[in-house]
């Protein structure tokens, strides 16, 4: 199916628009997740297939790639590409968002502050993080 327009919002639902690919991102950013299983685990509960599915989007729109795993060839690791990484600090502001406008999510103050204060600083904390991976 093409784009419906060629809005950069639009764009971004294309790929983001849906209720899991930002918590699979989510999860390989914050938790380091790379393997179907750890994402199983989050605690929103995603099925097999629905999971699968995002997975395969995400790597078709370049925001992850596949690769074998290093010990364990017949298991796959999901690593999070450069496009992908790009998403650290909108995932940040996101989070900033969140707690601005309800306090009860589960962002604790400290981090809210933190993110406020150098969000430019945590991101590249966490690239770094990712690099080691």
């Amino acid at each position: 199916m093409g784009k419906r327009s060629g809005c950069a919002i639009n764009h971004a639902l294309e790929i983001f628009g849906d209720r899991w690919s930002l918590l699979i991102v989510r999860d390989m950013a914050q938790k380091g997740h790379t393997a179907f299983s750890q994402f199983r685990t989050m605690s929103e509960g995603i099925a097999s297939n629905i999971l699968s599915d995002r997975l395969a989007r995400l790597e078709a729109a370049g925001v992850i790639s596949r690769q074998p795993d290093a010990q364990d060839g017949r298991r796959t690791r999901y690593l999070l590409t450069e496009s992908g990484r790009d998403l650290i600090p909108v995932l940040l502001d996101i989070m900033a968002w969140s707690f601005r406008h309800d306090p009860s999510v589960n962002v604790s103050p400290a981090m809210a502050a933190r993110i406020a204060r150098d969000r430019d600083g945590l991101a590249a904390e966490i690239r770094a993080k990712l690099d080691g991976q």
